[in-house]
């Protein structure tokens, strides 16, 4: 079973690691970081830099596609037509097409979450809708037919583990949680929003914008926006 994990310029690096750790556990998976070209990517904290194994042209059928979201480059993957195009034409063929975090919008960007239930990370629920899908804010993992997403970043080790079980069973997938010792047991109860005193949401969604307002960004969103109007204008 090939899995891709997609990697793109600002990518979370939690957001692709994560379910990694679930994946190569898995029996029989051939796990594949995919983006434009094989190469080194810097992680969104710009400290840390992941590899690139091989290109989208490479890995034109995958049986599971994960696309992991970003903090700081989200809406430039989602104007990237080769990484919309790409899973597109996967996505035709894949058993299962999954996103962790903002990774939804760009499978919205892509055209495959028009009308879908999903959900992504909290604080761009409202983009998602926006965007043709039917937000699910309060549920951690959101199933519809073969296409997956979760909640943001620390979800898409709960995605991998669920996934698991879809494809090999409860037991391999209680197997590997065991193996990665994933227990949580979080100091803070502030996980969700709904959880989260006032003040904690405020400076969270404030520091997420800062760290999101860069020119790239700015430029990519009207990009999007735009081609889904022309879109359904020439549809």
């Amino acid at each position: 079973m090939q899995i891709a994990i997609v990697l793109y310029p600002g990518v979370t690096a939690l957001d692709a690691l994560g379910p990694h750790e679930v994946f190569h556990l898995m029996p029989d998976a051939e796990v594949r970081f995919v983006g434009a070209e094989p190469g080194p990517v810097a992680a969104d904290s710009g400290v840390l830099f992941l590899g690139v194994t091989h290109s989208y042209a490479e890995t034109p059928a995958p049986d599971i596609v994960l696309v992991p979201g970003s903090s700081v480059a989200t809406a430039t993957a989602m104007a990237d037509k080769e990484l919309t195009g790409w899973l597109r034409r996967v996505h035709e063929t894949t058993a299962w097409t999954t996103s962790v975090c903002s990774g939804a919008l760009i499978l919205a960007a892509a055209g495959i979450l028009d009308g879908v239930p999903a959900t992504t990370h909290w604080l761009v629920q409202s983009t998602l809708g926006a965007l043709g899908a039917e937000p699910r804010p309060d549920e951690r993992i959101v199933r519809s037919g073969r296409i997956v997403t979760s909640a943001g970043v620390s979800a898409g080790i709960d995605l991998a583990l669920w996934l698991a079980g879809e494809v090999h069973g409860r037991e391999r997938a209680e197997i590997i949680q065991l193996t990665i010792e994933y227990d949580p047991r979080p100091p803070f109860d502030a996980g969700h929003p709904s959880k989260a005193a006032e003040r904690v949401r405020r400076k969270a969604r404030a520091e997420l914008l800062r760290a999101g307002a860069n020119p790239r960004e700015a430029i990519a969103i009207p990009q999007v926006l735009w081609r889904r109007a022309i879109g359904a204008f020439r549809a």
